[in-house]
């Protein structure tokens, strides 16, 4: 057998060679199907609660912050008003913002399951899950083990807890599936069912004190195999009463125990090889390479404070498994306090991420249409875009996550409610008492719909923070994360306030007028691959007017898109450079209304803050 394998080896290879190519070269650097991708961010415990049985207890949050379990505590109902605190919350004095860090609606994978066809009528064909992995908190971002689901996502807490105690962690060998884990493996699998893309977010960076590795570490200190993996400053002396022990938390934070960086590997190597081991376990679950069982791709959290030489580690080991996986990263602040983004470009050069959470285009959006005072011109905006535009790789521009909002920033509604606020700033009451916290009015759902119409008519894939479409509004965390409003079901009318304020009431329901637009919008981009796909070219920039036009062309096929962005009726008249001469109609795409020129003229009134779509 010996001498026989080299020769089976070599005419195994030369067939290869005489094969049709599948191989790298024909494999785009950036998948294709992010380019098309209309994304959906689902903030997995206030998307549904579909099991009620599974709800987290007292003692699924031991280690969470903020430690202090009120007596009584329960599940907050569903659809309680935000503010209001519950009887259990009233006993220790303390306020709605550190209540908050204790809530739990039980939201969970069984929800996200039940509203797969919500998502596929809507026109989504992309998820993006914040963390799911096993953690004591509420977000997360605060990771007990990477290898399980969160066991209040499954169907049976207590038996998945017996089941991790049969492991040992640093063995992938020894790993086993729980139900929780299961059961998403079935999400996946119904997400492809429906030709959707499903990512998880990727929390390297950090993980949290309850941390199995990290654990170890607090038990064995130097003693421990895994000492190596944290930023260990001091360790406790035995012969002291004290507890010397000192470790870096990311930005400081103690909850989160930071992971140590390594010049050659971007993280320390046993930790690396660790996450190595969880990108196979959940791209390929059953390990046959086939990956079509397994998630498309990762959201990479906080990638900027992880070296680029990780992720391009990460990236081989991503595409090694499943080539057309999708990459992102959420590249944001350079420097917060002065209000600096970062140009995401380095991480863009084709050995890093397919694309990023572009929150350069949410700011942009914010600094056009939601700002009243510091509003920017029709030609800035075209600037801003522009920019992004010349910055980064083509094919990556128009992979990018086109987002406004968050689980980390004010929804897009709350914006507009506060205009004029830096991105990310102060936004919310704690922060800034002057914040508005009401539902946005007629107007301000007008300047909504005029910037969900842009976002789906511009280069770069939609992404939609859940309950956006239902007309949803919140400040900066934990505001941004209510409980999805969802049609059909009776919500307690907002009256209660943070601060103890006086306020008027808000009736909560789900704004099908609004959902509707979205979905007629989503259909529109699907529909004209030129929208997801075509060329830019800003062609009116009327800064008097605050009329905007830009042309979207694709194998030689126009779509033009028209704006108002000011509330007072405009008209306009203008050359539009049809290809085809003998045409002098176009059909607004969005309510088929037919617009007549003559010799390509035409005379366009707009609406305050209406969009066009002209074809």
């Amino acid at each position: 057998m010996e001498k026989i394998f080299p020769l089976v080896l070599c005419f195994y290879l030369l067939l290869s060679s005489l094969l049709p190519a599948q191989d790298k070269k024909n494999i785009p650097r950036v998948p294709e199907w992010a380019k098309d991708a209309v994304w959906y961010q689902i903030f997995p415990e206030r998307f549904a609660n579909g099991d009620s049985k599974n709800d987290p207890t007292p003692h699924d949050m031991e280690g969470a912050w903020p430690y202090n379990i009120q007596k009584g505590w329960h599940i907050t109902p569903w659809t309680s008003d935000w503010y209001k605190l519950q009887p259990w919350e009233k006993q220790d004095g303390q306020d709605f913002y550190w209540n908050a860090g204790t809530r739990r609606y039980g939201g969970d994978l069984q929800g996200v399951l039940d509203h797969l066809n919500y998502l596929q009528k809507l026109g989504i064909t992309a998820i993006y899950l914040t963390p799911i992995f096993e953690s004591p908190s509420l977000h997360k971002y605060d990771t007990r083990m990477y290898h399980h689901v969160d066991n209040n996502f499954g169907p049976n807490p207590k038996e998945d807890e017996n089941i991790w105690s049969s492991e040992n962690p640093a063995d992938p060998k020894t790993w086993k599936w729980t139900t929780a884990d299961k059961l998403f493996l079935k999400l996946v699998q119904e997400v492809h069912k429906r030709g959707m893309k499903i990512i998880l977010d990727g929390v390297f960076n950090h993980v949290g004190t309850t941390f199995w590795a990290f654990q170890d570490v607090v038990i064995k200190q130097k003693n421990s195999d895994f000492k190596n993996w944290f930023k260990i400053k001091s360790w406790d002396n035995p012969a002291t009463p004290e507890n010397e022990f000192e470790y870096e938390g990311w930005m400081g934070v103690k909850d989160l125990p930071e992971i140590r960086k390594d010049s050659t590997t971007g993280l320390e190597k046993g930790f690396a090889d660790h996450v190595h081991s969880i990108i196979k376990r959940w791209m390929d679950p059953n390990g046959d390479g086939n990956p079509s069982d397994g998630i498309d791709g990762w959201r990479l959290d906080v990638a900027d404070r992880i070296d680029i030489v990780f992720w391009r580690q990460f990236r081989k080991w991503v595409k090694e498994i499943n080539p057309e996986a999708y990459l992102t990263g959420e590249i944001l602040w350079q420097d917060w306090k002065s209000n600096q983004m970062f140009n995401a470009s380095p991480w863009l050069q084709g050995d890093a991420f397919d694309g990023v959470m572009n929150y350069r285009f949410a700011q942009a959006i914010k600094k056009y249409v939601a700002n009243v005072g510091s509003q920017i011109t029709s030609g800035a905006f075209a600037d801003s875009i522009e920019i992004i535009k010349r910055e980064y790789p083509k094919d990556n521009f128009y992979a990018v996550q086109n987002l406004f909002d968050s689980h980390d920033v004010d929804r897009i509604s709350s914006q507009i409610v506060n205009p004029d606020n830096w991105y990310d700033h102060e936004a919310n009451p704690l922060q800034n008492k002057a914040y508005k916290i009401r539902k946005p009015n007629r107007i301000e759902l007008l300047k909504q719909k005029l910037a969900a119409g842009i976002q789906m008519t511009m280069p770069g894939a939609p992404m939609i923070y859940y309950g956006d479409e239902g007309g949803m509004w919140g400040g900066d965390d934990p505001d941004c994360r209510k409980p999805m409003v969802w049609s059909g079901i009776k919500y307690e009318t907002e009256i209660a306030d943070p601060l103890g304020r006086e306020r008027k009431p808000d009736p909560v329901s789900f704004n099908n007028d609004l959902f509707k637009w979205y979905k007629n919008l989503i259909t529109i981009r699907k529909e004209n691959k030129v929208l997801s796909q075509g060329d830019l070219n800003f062609f009116y920039k009327n800064d008097g007017s605050k009329i905007l036009g830009y042309r979207r062309t694709l194998d030689n096929k126009s779509i033009f898109i028209i704006l108002n962005n000011d509330n007072a009726k405009k008209s306009i008249e203008m050359k539009l450079d049809v290809a085809v001469k003998s045409v002098n109609t176009l059909t607004n795409l969005i309510d088929n209304t037919r617009l007549s020129g003559k010799d390509n003229n035409y005379k366009i009134d707009l609406q305050p803050y209406q969009i066009m779509i002209l074809k």
